[in-house]
């Protein structure tokens, strides 16, 4: 039943909003904002558990999995979509989604997070294997199309984790991992697009980025495999490069290129002074660690 909900309850602090000034309302919700965090750090054992089942995966050759409906599923998709640019990995690696396919990013496709059956389908259609790890997110904890999909990806083997914003989540008892952050009322009754949407965000955040540190994408905290795709990335890539190994921007820029475009292969080339083909006969006995390198 809705009115159980946490997210579906009416916040004391903002039952007049529609009477105060629009500064007041900012404060209101900022003043609600802050309480996220906090919410999220009571489940970092959860999430931690959630990175281990990523890792795993993808070490197997595996896959994350997001899978969820409206503003879940955008904010699965939009972390999935982020790590290919970011960590330089293949865009089936980290996949988004949602009910109603990609259509439902910008319009709403009516009934479609009611359909349980149409959640497994759709973990059908990517040829879900058991090494794969999906994460099923619902503000709720109820909805159908991601109760289907958690329930499908069991069925076969895959790890599971639920991410939602109310305690005693249907999706939690399905999952193997239950990640569950309350975050309350909403400013806006009900409109879980709001502390709820923002604790998934952290939460996503938080697995694909640490699960990618995981596999030596991160070396110190520097974005080594980043893709260079634009002027922006190509001069973050030289100051990547400068950080990482102390030279000037000139030199930086003359491995950058040396190293066809590749600043993990820079970096290493300069810290282990060697030339492209052992940079990269070296990355590849590490499993892409920079600092196993030298081992």
């Amino acid at each position: 039943m809705l009115e159980k909900l946490t997210t579906e309850l009416r916040n004391p602090n903002s039952t007049d909003l529609d009477t105060k000034s629009i500064n007041e309302i900012l404060n209101v919700m900022n003043n609600e904002d802050k309480s996220v965090p906090l919410a999220v750090e009571q489940e970092i054992q959860q999430i931690e558990s959630a990175v281990k089942y990523a890792i795993d995966s993808f070490l197997q050759g595996g896959r994350l999995i997001y899978i969820g409906a409206g503003t879940s599923g955008r904010l699965g998709i939009l972390d999935a979509s982020e790590c290919p640019p970011t960590f330089g990995v293949d865009p089936k690696m980290v996949q988004g989604i949602m009910a109603g396919g990609l259509k439902a990013i910008t319009d709403a496709v009516e009934g479609a997070e009611d359909d349980e059956l149409q959640g497994g389908n759709d973990l059908k259609s990517i040829s879900l294997t058991d090494k794969d790890t999906v994460v099923g997110i619902a503000a709720s904890g109820r909805t159908p199309y991601v109760i289907g999909a958690l329930r499908y990806a069991k069925s076969i083997g895959a790890k599971t984790v639920s991410l939602s914003n109310n305690k005693h989540s249907v999706i939690g008892e399905i999952a193997d991992v239950a990640i569950e952050v309350v975050t309350g009322a909403e400013v806006v009754t009900g409109s879980t697009r709001l502390k709820a949407g923002t604790a998934q965000k952290l939460v996503l955040n938080m697995i694909s980025t640490t699960s990618m540190i995981g596999m030596g994408k991160v070396y110190e905290n520097l974005m080594v495999d980043v893709q260079p795709t634009n002027e922006k990335l190509v001069e973050r890539s030289k100051k990547i490069i400068m950080e990482a190994t102390g030279v000037h921007y000139e030199a930086a820029s003359d491995y950058f290129e040396k190293a066809n475009r590749k600043v993990k292969v820079a970096i290493v080339m300069i810290l282990m002074n060697c030339d492209y083909e052992k940079a990269i006969e070296r990355l590849e006995k590490s499993n892409g660690f920079i600092r196993k390198t030298n081992k």
